[in-house]
């Protein structure tokens, strides 16, 4: 019963909600226990010859009567307990989304995406049915198992009554032992699904790639020896859950034979009358299913709490980025400064940035080159706080970027990611993402400055074709493009380009570099890059080397020094003139 303990601060907040669910059920259990009255009186009556036409439609009205009243008291306590149990679920579905968009880089390396969905999923659906038929089986069970034996006391014998519940005993002992195991079973088979539901969406998204390297018959393979393992693990749940219900047959059948015997022996000697014998059998009756909603209690608790478990844990856990009780909030903007000591990832111990201190005046473009894996996303990642936890600091027009809310620093950058995301929509809506009312004028305003305007034109539905998810229908410099378009669309105040021009040829490129020139004529770009073509009209070019700055300068200057930045050039140029990129 800990789940209830442990949702206890949602029962307290919809405690009347439940008071008038759990009164309905009441009102059921009593209406309940009518018939089988009805049914043995009208039984001793014909036995004794007196049952009359006038007295036999009374009874039959009775019984209507009960008929629409447990109609309307069961049409209550469902819109109460089901209701309750929809709005729980809507609740914790809101505060684990939420919880999700406000976590960091981290938090989401740390869990894969299918285990993600799988807890905002298959767990609170579980979550929500303790609050719906938990609730509903555990009152129920109750309530109408002792208005039963009361009416089985009061109308019929409680020596009879007494005897028919001397093995119950035994139902507890076997949910109890049964419970546990339970509660075991279910983690591991939450956990089985979380494993194959990441396999699925990792195999989903990267199909391509199987294609491509022939992996199908690979990958079906390791899907199917993780969905054997998963339906191993859920019989076992299943042969638990499946050891209720036998056992609840049997306490049935040892409760119908006592009754049988003993309520015989009653019957001859004249305590009892064969209508009470008949009402008691039909009690029992009415006592099965709350034999049986204990079964099920325990599977719907079981499963609950686990899930709760891992829900909780997700929850508990805590993003690495704070915001400041005093953050500024105006936008950020201003010159760039960066002086970072060291930084390195979370549980790495080598540093991935070391001595990096440079300056960016407010309006200039900066150009950041390098091996890869020298640094230069993980100087975007700073920028954009992914990672707080450097020695240094970052500040924007003298302030450091830490003492900024979120939303002021995030709000003035426009980012475009190597990883360029688009969502499954379509071609406009992708470009307005940040705001949706922008007009059609705008739109194509922005995809001209990022030079894809003319292939929109060229799909079969213009700015209304559907780029599927991630943009699979479109090229990767098409994607590129579009995510380009829609960082210009919010005319940022700092715009971030981090190897998102590697898909475009270097006609298209030079295009897009000169409108971003003429656009953002006074603001500030950065445009990390491997093909320098990309940064060679910057302000100034940074060349990074293994977390730290190795040379710097403009690009002429950067030719003249000899070292990394000017071979590599001449490597790219001869590259270019053979036909590559």
């Amino acid at each position: 019963m800990g789940i209830f303990k442990k949702l206890g601060w949602y029962f307290k907040q919809e405690y009347r909600r439940y008071i008038l669910g759990v009164v309905f059920l009441v009102l059921v259990a009593i209406v309940q226990i009518v018939p089988p009255k009805v049914i043995g009186t009208l039984i001793d009556l014909m036995a004794a010859r007196k049952l009359k036409a006038s007295v036999l439609l009374m009874w039959i009205g009775v019984l209507l009567a009960a008929t629409i009243l447990q109609y309307l008291f069961r049409y209550g306590w469902r819109t109460r307990i089901w209701g309750g149990a929809a709005k729980l679920e809507r609740t914790l579905r809101s505060r684990l989304f939420w919880h999700f968009m406000k976590m960091d880089t981290t938090f989401f390396q740390k869990h894969r995406t299918g285990d993600l969905m799988a807890h905002a999923t298959n767990d609170l659906t579980a979550i929500q049915q303790v609050a719906g038929a938990g609730i509903l089986t555990f009152a129920d069970s109750i309530i109408t198992g002792g208005t039963t034996i009361i009416a089985m006391i009061i109308f019929v014998d409680w020596r009879l009554t007494l005897m028919a519940l001397i093995p119950m005993p035994l139902l507890a002992v076997a949910s109890g032992r049964l419970g546990a195991h339970l509660h075991t079973a279910f983690r591991e088979s939450q956990a089985a699904f979380s494993k194959l539901n990441d396999k699925t969406q990792e195999s989903v998204s990267g199909i391509k790639v199987l294609k491509t390297f022939g992996q199908e018959e690979a990958d079906i393979d390791d899907f199917d020896q993780i969905v054997t393992k998963t339906i191993a693990i859920n019989k076992r749940v299943n042969f638990i859950d499946g050891l209720f219900d036998p056992a609840i047959s049997l306490i049935i059948g040892l409760t119908y034979l006592v009754t049988i015997i003993y309520g015989g022996t009653l019957v001859m000697n004249h305590s009892i009358t064969i209508g009470q014998l008949i009402a008691f059998i039909s009690y029992i009756a009415a006592l099965v299913w709350p034999m049986f909603a204990i079964g099920r209690l325990f599977n719907v608790l079981e499963r609950g709490n686990a899930s709760y478990d891992r829900v909780e844990s997700l929850l508990k856990e805590t993003s690495t980025i704070i915001e400041k009780p005093d953050a500024i909030q105006t936008l950020a903007t201003g010159d760039i400064d960066y002086a970072i000591q060291q930084f390195a990832y979370p549980e790495e111990q080598t540093p991935t940035l070391t001595n990096v201190h440079f300056q960016l005046p407010q309006g200039k473009t900066l150009g950041i080159v390098g091996k890869v894996g020298s640094g230069k996303s993980t100087l975007i990642k700073l920028l954009l706080r992914e990672y707080d936890q450097y020695q240094g600091r970052i500040k924007i027009n003298q302030n450091d970027i830490r003492d900024y809310t979120l939303d002021a620093l995030l709000d003035s950058i426009g980012y475009v990611p190597q990883d360029n995301f688009l969502f499954s929509t379509d071609v406009r809506d992708n470009i307005r993402f940040a705001d949706f009312e922008k007009e059609q004028e705008a739109v194509e305003a922005a995809a001209s400055s990022g030079a894809v305007h003319e292939d929109i034109l060229t799909f079969a539905q213009g700015y209304d074709t559907v780029v599927g998810e991630r943009g699979v229908s479109l090229s990767g410099g098409q994607k590129q493009r579009i995510a380009i378009s829609r960082a210009i669309m919010t005319d940022p105040e700092i715009l971030i380009l981090d190897d998102s021009l590697s898909a475009v040829d270097a006609k298209t490129e030079e295009a897009i570099l000169m409108n971003l020139k003429t656009l953002r004529a006074n603001q500030t770009t950065i445009i990390t890059a491997n093909r320098l073509s990309s940064v060679m009209h910057a302000d100034e070019i940074i060349v990074m080397d293994d977390g730290t700055i190795a040379e710097r300068g403009t690009h002429d200057s950067l030719l003249a020094q000899q070292g990394w930045y000017a071979e590599m050039w001449v490597k790219q140029q001869l590259n270019q003139a053979m036909g590559g990129q």
